[in-house]
């Protein structure tokens, strides 16, 4: 776990970000989780993309509103972001348990 090895990067994930950004009252969640998302793949940073994804569906983005962020960066952040990001969307998407893999809604091939 990550608290074990740095417990003050943790302390200010839940205190600081978590804790006050995310609660203030001048973004809603659903444009925050729009911005960290858009973020998070424009600069390439995939490795935290597929917790905020589930973040944003908690917000209230769909997953057709995610497919539509990330297919429109691919034409400002470039291509192989936009792919990075799909893959990442596709496993959190198609990996659950109530769903077949041939009912993914981004990938059918």
């Amino acid at each position: 776990m990550i608290g074990d090895f740095s417990p003050k990067i943790v302390e200010l994930t839940d205190n600081i970000l978590f804790g006050d950004i995310w609660e203030r009252k001048e973004l809603s969640p659903r444009d925050g989780s729009l911005i960290t998302v858009s973020n998070l793949i424009t600069s390439g940073n995939t490795e935290q993309l597929g917790f905020h994804l589930n973040k944003a569906k908690e917000n209230g983005i769909s997953e057709e509103e995610l497919k539509e962020v990330i297919t429109h960066l691919a034409f400002y952040a470039g291509w192989p972001k936009a792919m990075s990001a799909i893959i990442v969307a596709k496993d959190r998407i198609c990996n659950k348990p109530r769903r077949a893999q041939h009912q993914c809604p981004i990938f059918t091939s």
